[in-house]
């Protein structure tokens, strides 16, 4: 009980903190001056609007209506809540907002309707067509959504679809397309029962049924029971799927012997093993309620080595997830102007990701999921949401299933040109954060944390364990920890708690010896003396960094109450550098809107001599390869290539990457070169079109020329931008131990935290 009173806080003050809500509109052009906002309202506004009642189709060239999607519902079925009413359904349709945003760069307005009425509702939507792109129906009851859905494809020209019904319905029909596949079974003959007979369910069998199923073979259940031609209870679109192949009476477990396919969108727990068992040999079962599916992985698989399963969850193979579809044929319909979003489109978009599940797997996506070899197979049959993939393949073909269908009003002509539009839009690997944390959950590591008597760490360490990202360990007095846990009702059930200042027990104490005795061995003949280690080791700094010396732990997270040289000198002496480095540094992550950005040293080296910038380099870009993204090396200072014939820096940074490419004729690095060429390709190629970053997109790893330029970029980002960042991640130690900045969020702690696991499995 009080795991989801924390987790409802929590939920709360995500959603309210900072500026309210999930999202916000953001200016896409320049408003600097007057100049600026004359352009961009009076008088200059008055331009586009003339241009446009002279030629409506401008509309799309001259403001937003072509990347803008409304999210619309009245909130009479919002997740698994129910008819809660359009305002409380509005953090919904927000989330949904976002999940296009991400995911495909579709900006949304969500808009909730406070009416019941058909009609109302549907003329409400008819009015609004000149403002929207699209619209995205959602959490709609059945059976008016059909009725508000055929409507308003019928009476408005822009894409319509209510991905509640067609959502579900596609990633399905594609995971089942690629199951029969694999156990050789034509969709045509399969017997198919399915539980739950609401929006999703009717708009997944329908179609299954274009894909070739037979009404025949497909048995349907609601909570009455099997939908029968004797029943007299029928609503909605239910009479389309009767069936009277068995009794009117039969029950789900009757109507599963000799299944083939099992689809349930209903409730959790409705079946079990035997039932699993009576089906035919290599059934296929999609349990797709959520969180809870009819049966649990783990029971459906132990009763059936034979079997498909495909889940609605996360942490289990075969993922049915709507975020696989509505982003991007929303993405492929706005492209080409799409007046509808029609069945060719649909399908379409089904066999573009059955098409992509068998496809080579992306490094990418293999990190992630903690698996060198994710192929296509009972395990894999429908990609992954942090495929990168997806946006390039899935849009295109709804795009060009718009067109060969009649309902494209801009056609594509270039299509290399568009997948390139598209890789852009979102910037090459912008999901490395989910990536990173979808990786930690697979072999999650002990993690020590340094300073546990503070509550943004706490805070943190309550989501590791929530979200299976680590297995923490806390350092810190009991008693001081236990009150800020206790005042700030954080749930950390069974998370030891370690106070180095006051060992309790003879393995404690035995423990304390012994660290003491490594210690000794390590600096005696650097300082140290025996006594002074036995006082030493009780700093929680040292104490943490000798549990990941010896083993006892895989990482360490400090840093985040204490002085940075304090944090890292213990880790120097305890754990020190891997062999063959010189100096350990720094590195923070960017998550800038074109992809991550890597900028090295930040947080160890002072001045750097210029064969220590080139180790830097070195373990910068080693640290982006383990991300499995190419790095794209900028050596930056104030003189570009040259310009400037003398200072320190210049020539440093220059001698530096005269070295490098010496030493790495294949990696791509240039410079010495001001900041901005790093990003302005264009600019290189006229000016510099010698350089290696002149081609093939913007550099993605900066190496600055010392501690204090490097600092202050990162600073300055941060505070102004806004960006998120990860960091700093320290480079050339044997283990992992990082360092949390003052004042870090909990949701970078957990970022570190991750970052520090994944360190951990590579070992």
């Amino acid at each position: 009980m009080r795991k989801e009173t924390t987790l409802k806080d929590e939920a709360l003050y995500y959603h309210a903190k900072g500026r309210p809500g999930k999202i916000e509109v953001i200016p896409s052009k320049e408003t600097a001056n007057q100049r600026d906002l004359s352009l961009a309202y009076s008088p200059g506004v008055a331009e586009p609007c003339l241009a446009i009642a002279d030629r409506p189709e401008d509309v799309y060239k001259y403001t937003a209506k072509g990347n803008l999607v409304a999210v619309i519902s009245n909130g009479t079925a919002v997740l698994g809540l129910g008819d809660i009413g359009p305002a409380a359904g509005k953090p919904v349709m927000e989330g949904k907002g976002l999940l296009f945003k991400i995911y495909a760069d579709i900006d949304c307005f969500d808009l909730e309707l406070d009416t019941k009425n058909v009609d109302e509702f549907v003329r409400t939507v008819k009015i609004l067509e000149p403002t929207f792109g699209g619209i995205n129906l959602e959490d709609i009851s059945a059976p008016e959504c059909f009725e508000i859905e055929e409507r308003l494809k019928k009476e408005l020209s822009i894409p319509i679809m209510h991905d509640d019904q067609h959502g579900t319905a596609i990633i399905s029909a594609a995971a089942l397309l690629n199951a029969l596949e694999l156990v050789h079974k034509d969709i045509g003959k399969v017997k198919i029962v399915i539980n739950g007979a609401g929006a999703s369910a009717i708009s997944c069998t329908r179609l299954y049924c274009a894909l070739g199923a037979q009404k025949a073979n497909i048995f349907m259940f609601d909570s009455k029971g099997l939908l029968h031609p004797a029943r007299t209870n029928l609503d909605g679109k239910k009479s389309e799927f009767v069936n009277d192949r068995l009794a009117a009476d039969a029950a789900l477990a009757d109507a599963l012997a000799g299944a083939d396919v099992f689809v349930g969108l209903s409730k959790g727990n409705i079946l079990d093993g035997e039932m699993v068992k009576s089906m035919a040999p290599d059934c296929i079962v999609f349990a797709m309620a959520n969180p809870t599916p009819e049966i649990s992985y783990d029971e459906a698989t132990a009763a059936r080595q034979d079997i498909i399963m495909a889940t609605g969850r996360s942490d289990y193979p075969n993922q049915v997830n709507n975020v696989l579809g509505f982003p991007f044929i929303f993405r492929g319909a706005l492209d080409v102007r799409a007046t509808a979003i029609n069945e060719e489109m649909k399908l379409a978009a089904v066999r573009a990701l059955a098409g992509l599940a068998k496809k080579p797997v992306p490094d990418i996506v293999n990190l992630a999921y903690n698996n060198a070899n994710l192929v296509y197979g009972r395990d894999y049959i429908i990609p992954k949401p942090v495929d990168p993939r997806l946006l390039t393949t899935v849009a295109p073909a709804v795009a060009r299933a718009a067109m060969e269908s009649g309902v494209a009003q801009n056609p594509v002509s270039d299509w290399g040109a568009y997948e390139i539009q598209l890789s852009k839009r979102l910037g090459i690997d912008n999901n490395l954060t989910r990536v990173i944390q979808t990786k930690a959950k697979q072999k999650p590591k002990r993690v020590v944390f340094a300073d546990a008597e503070n509550v943004a760490v706490l805070k943190a360490v309550q989501v590791v364990v929530e979200e299976n990202i680590a297995q923490p360990i806390l350092l810190g007095n009991v008693e001081k920890v236990r009150n800020i846990i206790n005042e700030h009702s954080i749930v950390l059930y069974g998370v030891p708690v370690i106070d180095p200042k006051n060992p309790a027990t003879p393995e404690e104490l035995e423990r304390m010896d012994r660290y003491a005795k490594i210690l000794y061995e390590k600096r005696q003949r650097k300082g140290f003396i025996y006594t002074e280690t036995r006082q030493i080791i009780k700093h929680r700094n040292y104490f943490g960094a000798m549990m990941v010396e010896t083993g006892e732990v895989d990482a360490m997270i400090s840093g985040l109450s204490r002085n940075y040289p304090d944090t890292i000198r213990p880790a120097l002496r305890v754990i020190g550098p891997k062999p063959g480095i010189q100096r350990v540094s720094g590195m923070y992550i960017l998550m800038s809107r074109f992809g991550p950005l890597f900028l090295a040293d930040t947080s160890v080296n002072p001045d750097p001599t210029a064969e220590e910038v080139v180790e830097i380099a070195e373990l910068a870009a080693k640290q982006v390869e383990k991300f499995n993204i190419k790095p794209r090396i900028a050596m930056l200072t104030y003189s570009s290539f040259g310009s400037v014939a003398t200072g320190t820096a210049a020539v440093k940074m220059r001698t530096a990457t005269a070295i490098l490419q010496a030493k790495h004729p294949e990696w791509i690095v240039d410079g010495e070169m001001q900041a901005h060429l790093a990003f302005d390709t264009e600019l290189l190629r006229q000016n510099y079109p010698f350089s290696t970053l002149a081609n093939g997109g913007p550099a993605n790893t900066l190496i600055f020329p010392n501690l204090s330029s490097a600092n202050i970029a990162y600073n300055l980002v941060r505070a102004v931008a806004g960006i998120e960042i990860i960091g700093p991640i320290i480079m050339g130690l044997k283990k992992p131990v990082h360092v949390l900045q003052l004042g870090s969020s909990v949701r970078e702690i957990v970022d570190m935290v991750a970052i520090a696991v994944v360190d951990a499995q590579r070992g």
